[in-house]
């Protein structure tokens, strides 16, 4: 068995194709089939069902498939930390961020890695809090970017605090509240809402907050993008609640203060025990060292 081999049964899996997979591992694609086939023999089962119109993985290969990634993954994770003992930093960076992430300037900083170590491949990722946090956790992601509670526990990952924030009221330029210099929860409490979907991190803090106060409101509508949510509250079909730094880069809606908002922090997380050189070279890069938790790095206070 190979690595080689490995790496076609992946692109076959993850193109549904041997010409897309053959092309995306730059061979051609009878050597491909050839190599694939030469590995269902030495293991005795087929790992892929194949017609003229589609191809899927069989149970044996829905079997073999996360083993083989895992496979190279450590020979690829084996490769970095041999050039990292020769002073070189190679492999693969995969960072994940929330769409409002405000506390870091993370396309500057991965411009100054590119800059500084040339040769590591590099993936972001976009979603919520909770997702990318427990990707962090099962070594996916490398360092991530998340916006949670001020009551939220981060098992399982190192962190380091980057600043914390109070949420805002986004309204429409001709709502009833546009006009206002401030608002309470209470008055919010009226209003319908667009949010984030329930349980995530982004949402918690809201209703924390306003469960806290003994209100209840209506979320009519649950949107999973910051940018989705803005629009729709331009359109009047809602308020929203964002994070106060975030909010200067929006068109098109009107802020408001809220006297009584809850707050929510920024966090940057990695995996505490599997760092790789890539990723504590990008820590170093944003001045955190990769070998420990430390307090707020930059930012505001509040």
């Amino acid at each position: 068995m190979e690595l080689q081999q490995m790496r076609y049964v992946v692109a076959v899996a993850e193109t549904n194709s041997f010409t897309r997979a053959a092309e995306r591992c730059l061979v051609v694609q009878s050597a491909l089939s050839h190599q694939i086939a030469r590995l269902e023999r030495e293991l005795g089962a087929r790992l892929f069902e194949r017609t003229s119109r589609r191809v899927r993985l069989t149970p044996a290969g829905e079997a073999f498939l996360p083993a083989a990634r895992q496979c190279l993954d450590a020979a690829e994770r084996a490769a970095a930390e041999v050039a990292a003992a020769v002073g070189e930093v190679r492999g693969r960076l995969a960072v994940g961020l929330i769409p409002t992430v405000t506390a870091a300037d993370v396309p500057g900083a991965l411009r100054d890695f590119r800059e500084r170590y040339p040769h590591v491949r590099i993936s972001l990722r976009v979603g919520a809090s909770d997702d990318l946090m427990e990707q962090v956790r099962e070594g996916a992601l490398d360092v991530a970017f998340l916006g949670l509670p001020t009551t939220a526990r981060l098992p399982g990952v190192a962190a380091r605090e980057l600043v914390r924030d109070r949420l805002v009221a986004v309204v429409a330029p001709d709502h009833p509240l546009a006009g206002e210099p401030a608002v309470d929860l209470r008055r919010l409490s009226t209003e319908v809402f667009v949010d984030l979907p329930a349980g995530t991190a982004g949402r918690i803090q809201s209703d924390q907050a306003f469960a806290a106060a003994g209100l209840g409101r209506d979320v009519a509508f649950e949107v999973t993008t910051a940018d989705f949510i803005v629009r729709l509250v331009a359109q009047g079909l809602g308020v929203a609640m964002l994070p106060a730094a975030f909010v200067p880069q929006l068109t098109g809606v009107t802020t408001v203060e809220v006297t009584d908002a809850p707050a929510r922090v920024e966090y940057v997380v990695w995996n505490r025990v599997g760092s790789t050189p890539a990723a504590a070279a990008f820590l170093a890069v944003l001045d955190i060292p990769a070998g420990g938790e430390a307090p707020v790095w930059a930012g505001r206070g509040g």
